[in-house]
């Protein structure tokens, strides 16, 4: 086995992740309010409304797609009696609309970086590196749906072979070293993702507000009921 097989499928995935972990650690250590998305819905609403929801809520249901194909194995939804043409089919369908309109509202949001003046000069350094990155990580993982049509390549004996050995502590080189260029790149540009995403405004993603959901009523009051000594409102009405 080749080193550089070795070192691109066996050892980077680890340095990536070590990156992640350890980059975000650093970054709400020291910059704990800088975990934002830096909203610039002041500059521009319009393609932002239209773009924000299209990419985040289609990102969601790629990520759920990745979850489904790499981390449950062929043998699973055999004994759940799906067979392999019905699942490739609603993996190539749903799977490849929603990347469709992720790459849609990336566009969308790049488009308006690019055309509104203030909005671009907010971007930083990270944003010029971690916006080209995101949307060739969504092309490449396109382009490999598409390719999925005329190839008989099945990335559930490969790709997600070697990633479910990342787990182990085992990975399973060969299985990536063998398997389509398309999936090879679409890999390392995630890699290159994740190891950029704790210094970028995508850490925005692991400060989600789930407590707002449970958290308690904001009471407001009102000037024009506020009660005087009298206990009359300043309008005269009395207070009830």
């Amino acid at each position: 086995m080749k080193h550089l097989q070795i070192a691109l499928w066996g050892v980077l995935p680890y340095l990536a992740l070590a990156v992640l972990v350890a980059g975000t650690a650093w970054r709400y250590r020291y910059d704990r309010f800088g975990f934002t998305s830096r909203s610039s819905q002041l500059h521009e609403s319009q393609l932002l409304g239209v773009g924000g929801p299209l990419f985040h809520y289609a990102l969601f249901l790629v990520a759920g797609g990745h979850v489904m194909g790499l981390l449950v194995p062929e043998s699973l939804t055999r004994r759940l009696r799906i067979s392999e043409q019905e699942y490739h089919a609603v993996a190539l369908t749903m799977g490849g609309a929603a990347g469709v309109a992720a790459v849609a509202g990336l566009g969308l949001l790049l488009y308006r970086r690019l055309r509104v003046p203030a909005v671009r000069r907010a971007s930083s350094r990270s944003d010029r590196l971690t916006h080209p990155l995101l949307a060739l990580v969504l092309l490449a993982g396109l382009t490999a749906t598409a390719s999925s049509v005329a190839d008989p390549y099945d990335y559930r004996l490969g790709v997600a072979v070697w990633f479910r050995s990342l787990f182990t502590l085992d990975p399973d080189v060969s299985a990536m070293a063998h398997a389509p260029l398309v999936y090879q790149c679409h890999a390392l540009l995630a890699l290159a993702l994740f190891a950029l995403w704790p210094f970028s405004r995508l850490v925005h993603a692991f400060a989600v507000p789930l407590g707002y959901a449970v958290r308690p009523y904001v009471v407001y009051r009102s000037r024009g009921r506020t009660s005087s000594p009298s206990g009359r409102t300043p309008d005269g009405a009395p207070v009830r």
